[in-house]
């Protein structure tokens, strides 16, 4: 087996199969529990309230286009984390990868985005569950002050320029769904996963059942013209269609989740390719097929809120209709938020077990064996988001996080290939590469960097634009949690690493 380990920080494929072995978390899921999780992690807030938002700010009905693109980038990705997978099947996902291509500091980096990826994901799902929840209550005559279910900040455009306002109010009702489900994962997995399993076939139902009866409902013309007119900025035309692929990016995050759960994985080498990508497949078909639903049934103009398919069905006059993709939208996010909150506990579990976090996040529960301080910790973190941050600054913030952490994965994938060639792998990348002075060039992961760099480069634009405009929120949140975990790795991980004591030792 190769070694990697020529950084002085670097983890090699030894240790990590050696990591795999000693690992203290119960391996309880099979492959059907683990493509549940990425189909339960992935179909909800994308759909149930995502798409309603870059279709009306960015793309209209060329929405549909902007999925092609993301599921297109995401596809090389996940071929990439499967790859992966079989070959390092440990918790940490793309955090544990970049340990062994690049090194602790960049290993740190990708964990520290990737905590930013699953908090404020969950923050986003979180707010779509308010607003289905608030409309939900409604029907049944029971009214949410807008104090209690608005978020602090408030995003408003007026043509290409974007504005952020402040004001006395709080999300509570999305707050609250944060901390509930962080209570029910800190009870056990095994627990939660049958309990998400049943969501998922709800939900998926929900969706199956609005798509079926809102085909009937569809207007052509609300799909003309495709393509809107381009009016500056990353508002329509083409721009648009990149603009709103790079915020539905957030839509996919979810299959990454199943990575993670390999600390768990009865058969890790197999068992996680297959959930996947077999959870990537179902969550982009069903992706296309309701957003062509729900831009026939509405126009797009009116679709920038946290319920667009509350929107949807109350437009198709069937009351029956409304309440159950309503409840089906309140029960189906719980189980993103499950499996979002599951994937950031878990991560912060092997960091902690790293030392680079502090050793109380990786005890576990001495009834329930789970990472209980951790998810305590970050599901109070998650809330205070969800209380604050709109879905529009999430959402950029989210897909930005998503893409890097995406493309490192590319990238160590190549990089396992090069310095390991002879490692088992129950699953490789399609369509093979070619070699450059002896190093090799996978078509798949080159790809996925490639597509990763396309999901980037109109969120950083756009944060430009946006501070040139006099909106540095966005940019300001963003470098301000980039100053924490620069401070954070820098006066504790640091000094406090696992690996980096091992070594230090060795050197007496």
């Amino acid at each position: 087996m190769g070694d990697l380990s020529g950084s002085p920080r670097r983890k090699s494929l030894q240790r990590i199969e050696k990591e795999n072995s000693n690992q203290r978390l119960n391996r309880t899921l099979g492959p059907l529990q683990l493509t549940m999780l990425g189909v339960g992690s992935t179909i909800g807030a994308g759909i149930y309230v995502m798409t309603g938002t870059a279709a009306a700010n960015y793309a209209g009905p060329s929405i549909l286009l902007s999925f092609i693109v993301a599921g297109v980038a995401c596809l090389f990705t996940a071929l990439s984390y499967g790859e992966l997978a079989s070959s390092m099947p440990v918790s940490g996902s793309a955090y544990t990868y970049a340990y062994v291509s690049m090194g602790e500091r960049w290993a740190w980096a990708v964990g520290w985005l990737l905590l930013l990826e699953y908090g404020i994901s969950c923050a986003g799902v979180a707010a779509g569950f308010s607003g289905y929840a608030v409309s939900l209550l409604q029907d049944f005559g029971v009214h949410v002050p807008s104090a209690l279910s608005t978020t602090t900040l408030q995003v408003a455009f007026e043509g290409a320029s974007r504005h952020v306002a402040a004001g006395w109010r709080m999300d509570a009702v999305g707050a609250f769904s944060i901390l509930a489900v962080s209570l029910l994962l800190v009870l056990g997995v095994r627990e939660s996963f049958k309990i998400n399993a049943l969501i998922v076939f709800l939900k998926v139902g929900v969706l199956a059942l609005f798509v079926a009866l809102g085909v009937w409902e569809v207007h052509p013309s609300y799909w003309t013209p495709f393509i809107p007119k381009y009016e500056g900025g990353f508002r329509f035309g083409f721009p648009g269609i990149f603009r709103a692929a790079s915020v539905i990016f957030f839509a996919y995050v979810g299959f990454e989740a199943v990575s993670t759960a390999a600390g768990e994985a009865r058969n890790p080498r197999r068992d996680v390719p297959v959930g996947i990508v077999l959870s990537l497949i179902i969550c982009t078909v069903v992706y296309m097929i309701v957003a062509a639903v729900l831009i026939g049934v509405v126009p797009w103009q009116t679709l920038d809120v946290a319920d667009p398919l509350a929107i949807a069905v109350n437009a198709m006059h069937q009351p029956w209709l409304a309440l159950f993709v309503k409840l089906g939208a309140v029960i189906g996010l719980c189980s993103v938020l499950m499996g979002l909150l599951y994937a950031q506990s878990r991560i912060f579990f092997a960091m902690a077990e790293d030392g680079l976090l502090m050793p109380m996040f990786s005890k576990l529960h001495p009834r329930f064996q789970t990472p209980w301080i951790g998810s305590i910790v970050l599901g109070l973190g998650v809330a205070l988001a969800t209380a604050m941050l709109p879905i529009d600054i999430i959402g950029d913030l989210v897909s930005l996080g998503t893409a890097v952490a995406f493309g490192i994965v590319c990238f160590t994938v190549i990089w396992v290939r090069n310095k390991a060639p002879e490692i088992p792998r129950r699953f490789s990348v399609p369509w093979g590469g070619f070699t450059v002075r002896g190093i090799w060039l996978g078509y798949v992961p080159l790809l996925g960097i490639f597509f990763c760099a396309t999901m980037v480069a109109p969120l950083c634009v756009d944060m430009i634009l946006a501070l040139y405009k006099g909106d540095p929120i966005p940019l300001l949140l963003l470098l301000a949690y980039a100053g924490i975990g620069w401070a954070s790795y820098r006066f504790y991980g640091h000094v406090h690493s696992r690996l980096g004591r091992e070594q230090r030792e060795k050197a007496k």
